[in-house]
């Protein structure tokens, strides 16, 4: 008779145990069956198999994590409903779509875990049935099930950790636009080189990503722009600046100059800003002062004829922006006001994560955008950040923008694990 059909596996839900305990051999002769009827073994965990499994899929979650869990099924129900009864509008449906994957992938992880750990519940009973066996094919019945077992508990782990990841709180402002903000630093014309390079390493990335790069101020160090002084755009795409937010910092560079025999070292700092929209913050007429210039530098006889350029200040803060690369003032002045409006919300932004600091670490460090943040060494090709402790060589192919999603990455399991162990949970190494 097939080993299936033993009274040790057709007790409680053992008859769905995994295959290869079917391979073991023959029947033992000498079973003492604890029960072949399904519900009576339930009955005696105090659950049904499928009860029982559910509520220890989810009971090692904190209690936060287990109601954001509940909340998400809710949700997920509520999605669903919609959708079949035709009520979500069509310019809605996009982002409702996306919003039902990010909750179906959590559901499916949720699952997974429940027959995992119904199925380690099957091998613990098997194990526990023939514990006692003294026949050869208990034996060897109960070494394979133990050896299943350390294998499903460790798959276990890495679903929990899975699932853990997604239900850990999402910044709200990762799906968001960004602006980016390039300036050297220390080091002369090497720094501005540099600055240059950075730029266009983002504007590489973003090209990957298929994300829209707009370059909106530029400030040369020369007529023939080998360097940047500053210079800025706006990035718009699906998690843009999710996926920037780490850069924000400075950048050091290690290289030989072509004019100098030694190792030069310079500095460019990044500043990557959420793009605010006027229901993030809308910005008062009364507190805002609007100056008219003239325009400087490229841009032939309409330079300095007319007062094209403009410059905002926001008077509560004094936060400033100015923009004078379009010919007209009303294309400046809708510059100017995008970019003043994300610098007036990253400052507020900035406020609160500052108090949020005071009872937990921050997941870059100090946030201090003065803090070093990566190294890039040309001569040993190698690039390192200093946060997440992750190296990689390929100084060109980080500068194509190829490699920089590695160190976001790198940047987002470091976020990751802090919250986890801010969690009460350890990440498992893998």
């Amino acid at each position: 008779m097939s080993l299936l059909l033993h009274p040790h596996l057709m007790a409680g839900r053992v008859a769905r145990v995994l295959p290869r305990l079917a391979t073991v051999g023959k029947r033992p002769r000498n079973n003492k069956p604890i029960c072949c009827c399904p519900t009576a073994t339930a009955q005696g965990r105090g659950l049904s198999g499928e009860a029982s499994a559910a509520a220890a899929s989810s009971s090692w979650l904190p209690d936060s994590m287990r109601q954001r869990l509940e909340q998400m099924k809710g949700r997920h129900q509520e999605i669903v409903e919609s959708m079949t009864k035709g009520e979500v509008p069509v310019r809605e449906m996009g982002s409702v779509g996306k919003e039902l994957g990010r909750l179906e992938a959590v559901l499916d992880l949720q699952a997974k875990v429940e027959e995992k750990v119904a199925e380690i519940q099957d091998l613990e009973e098997v194990m526990q049935a023939t514990n006692a066996g003294e026949a050869e094919a208990d034996r060897e019945m109960h070494g394979i099930a133990k050896e299943e077992h350390a294998d499903c508990t460790a798959a276990l782990e890495k679903l929990r950790l899975d699932l853990t990841s997604l239900l850990l709180p999402r910044d709200e402002g990762d799906s968001k636009n960004a602006l980016l903000e390039v300036r050297s630093g220390s080091g002369g014309d090497e720094a501005a080189a540099f600055a240059k390079e950075l730029f266009e390493m983002y504007r590489r990335f973003a090209e990957l990503k298929g994300w829209k790069f707009e370059g909106m101020t530029c400030s040369t160090i020369d007529a023939g722009e080998s360097g940047y002084r500053e210079a800025s755009a706006s990035i718009r795409g699906e998690d843009v600046y999710g996926s920037l937010k780490f850069e924000n910092g400075v950048h050091r560079v290690q290289r030989v100059p072509s004019n100098s025999p030694r190792l030069h070292t310079s500095a460019a700092s990044v500043v990557v800003m959420m793009e605010a929209e006027e229901v993030d913050l809308k910005l008062e007429q009364s507190d805002l002062r609007f100056e008219a210039f003239r325009a400087s530098g490229a841009g032939g006889q309409h330079v300095n004829t007319t007062e094209s350029a403009v410059r905002i200040t926001h008077v509560p803060t004094g936060i400033t922006a100015s923009i004078q690369d379009e010919r007209s003032q009303h294309s400046n002045k809708e510059k100017a006001l995008k970019v003043l409006r994300s610098r007036v919300f990253e400052v507020r932004r900035d406020e609160i994560a500052r108090k949020e600091a005071a009872v937990r670490a921050s997941a870059v460090g100090s946030g201090d955008r003065s803090e070093r943040i990566r190294t890039y060494n040309f001569p040993q090709d190698r690039i390192t950040d200093h946060r997440a402790n992750y190296s990689r060589h390929g100084w060109e192919a980080m500068m194509r923008g190829e490699m920089l999603g590695d160190f976001v990455e790198a940047m987002r399991d470091k976020t990751q694990s802090e919250q986890l162990k801010a969690a009460g949970l350890q990440q498992q190494q893998q």
